[in-house]
């Protein structure tokens, strides 16, 4: 699989009408890692996730300026395609959001809007996928069944796996585990680990538990400002600023 190089923000300042959301921020994503941006509700951390699949492209009256580069490119340049843009960098949400279909079409549906219906292909990508998102063995024999019908921590492993199957090189979650139990929690948390072997992973996280858990480096956002950034054991152990001191211990967020 060809992995990404990295992920860039150059200088960004991002805004909601007037309101400025992200101020200055400055950061690069090693490939095949694991990222975690941490910080108080409101400081912009799922805000600067979202600029990397042009996710606040879809609110009015938003102003980016600085730039956001993908293996190099500014994805904000006029001539990049979104949709194209979108192939290279899944997405998954923090409350489980399966189709109204199948588990099998789940899957395959970002395939059949890609113009894939070779069924022997998308019954293999259907299964490979299942197979990364730590789900066939559970699912294998109900494929015809509703997505509805799977627990939410099986909801969310499937909304992972329809984001792996049109081979995304990146993956962005926001709060993936947020709504699950402490099991499914541990599931996707062990998944990651799995998977960041093929593709950059940057998450979103109101736990800092997990963060320490399972990423390579963390951002503390506050404010709109990226306060620190450093590899996770630093931050958690021995953290360069006070503020992040603060939020860490619990002291204030």
């Amino acid at each position: 699989m060809i992995t990404i190089k990295m992920l860039e923000a150059k200088n960004i300042n991002f805004y909601y009408g007037a309101f400025q959301a992200l101020k200055e921020i400055n950061m690069t994503v090693a490939p095949n890692t694991i990222t975690a941006f941490i910080g108080p509700s409101g400081c912009g951390k799922s805000t600067f996730l979202r600029l990397f699949n042009r996710m606040n492209d879809l609110i009015d009256h938003t102003r980016l300026t600085g730039e956001c580069l993908i293996d190099g490119q500014n994805i904000y340049d006029k001539s990049v395609k979104v949709d194209q843009l979108r192939k290279k960098v899944g997405m998954v949400f923090q409350k489980p959001n399966p189709f109204p279909k199948s588990i099998f079409e789940n899957v395959a549906y970002g395939l059949r809007v890609n113009g894939i219906n070779n069924k022997h292909t998308v019954t293999e990508t259907v299964e490979k996928s299942l197979r990364r998102a730590a789900l066939w063995e559970e699912v294998k024999d109900q494929l015809k069944k509703s997505a509805f019908d799977l627990s939410g921590g099986q909801q969310q492993r499937l909304c992972i796996a329809r984001a792996l199957a049109i081979e995304p090189l990146v993956v962005l979650m926001d709060e993936p585990a947020s709504a699950l139990d402490p099991i499914s929690t541990a599931k996707i948390e062990e998944l990651l680990f799995e998977l960041k072997k093929d593709y950059t992973i940057v998450i979103v996280t109101h736990n800092m538990q997990q963060a320490g858990r399972i990423s390579d480096k963390t951002g503390f956002f506050m404010l709109g400002e990226l306060v620190e950034y450093s590899d996770t054991k630093k931050m958690f152990l021995n953290p360069d600023k006070e503020e992040t001191q603060n939020y860490i211990t619990g002291r204030f967020g």
